[in-house]
């Protein structure tokens, strides 16, 4: 009878029994930097291109990331009635969210952004020709113009671009990226006599728009400087009565 009684006794106490999640998952922040890939191929392909774009950003919550790119492009083009070089720097400051969820372990980037851009810059008129619609003296070409070289310093642009695009893990800390800009010139100083036709970090000038489409492909490499704790966002509790 008392064997009985004990254990009918301990089954009226209520059993509360509480599994809290206590894993605390650790996510790394810091500096991502690297290269453009793309325009060091440019200027071993075409002649008339050198450029180089150095990229970073740095992560500022799990989703968000301030964005930065610098460069410096050189570009001959060659048109019908002129040719002309242009040569200068600009700088790309943003920001980049991150759409992608990773699952534990992953740090994959499919992401939207914008950016504020600066460039400074010179354009070189090499030779040009005048266009003429009466042929008679010229039926084979157009009259020669100017064939000593122009340049137009001090020149200066300022744009923002829509930026959409993603970043894989190759390696542990090793990234290749890619992606696709659309540009709108806010400011474009123009130089007495000619026109802006292209200019470094924002591509093609034309007269009747005022966009400009670039794209990148980036090979970075991440520094984590610090860890921060990320905790599930749901708790599981059990309760046993």
């Amino acid at each position: 009878m008392l064997l009985l009684w004990v254990p009918t006794m301990a089954q009226k106490d209520s059993l509360n029994i509480k599994n809290k999640d206590s894993v605390v998952y650790k996510q790394a922040y810091g500096i991502r930097l690297g290269i453009d890939l793309s325009r060091p191929a440019t200027s071993f392909l075409d002649d008339n291109y050198t450029g180089l774009e150095i990229v970073g950003d740095y992560r500022l919550t799990q989703k968000m990331y301030l964005a930065a790119e610098i460069g410096n492009e050189k570009k001959t083009i060659e048109e019908d009635l002129y040719d002309f070089t242009a040569s200068g720097s600009y700088i790309k400051l943003g920001i980049d969210y991150n759409t992608y969820a990773n699952w534990y372990g992953e740090n994959n980037a499919i992401f939207v952004g914008g950016r504020y851009a600066f460039g400074s810059f010179s354009q070189t008129l090499n030779n040009s020709q005048i266009f003429d619609t009466n042929r008679y003296w010229h039926p084979n070409d157009f009259a020669t113009g100017s064939s000593a070289p122009m340049e137009y310093k001090s020149l200066s642009a300022s744009w923002i671009e829509a930026v959409l695009g993603i970043k894989a893990e190759l390696f542990a800390n090793i990234f290749l990226g890619a992606s696709v800009r659309l540009g709108a010139l806010i400011t474009n100083k123009d130089p007495d006599g000619f026109r802006n036709l292209f200019i470094p970090g924002f591509n093609r000038v034309t007269d009747s728009s005022i966009f400009g489409v670039g794209y990148n492909y980036s090979l970075t490499y991440f520094i984590p400087l610090y860890k921060k704790d990320k905790k599930p966002s749901k708790k599981k509790e059990l309760t046993t009565e």
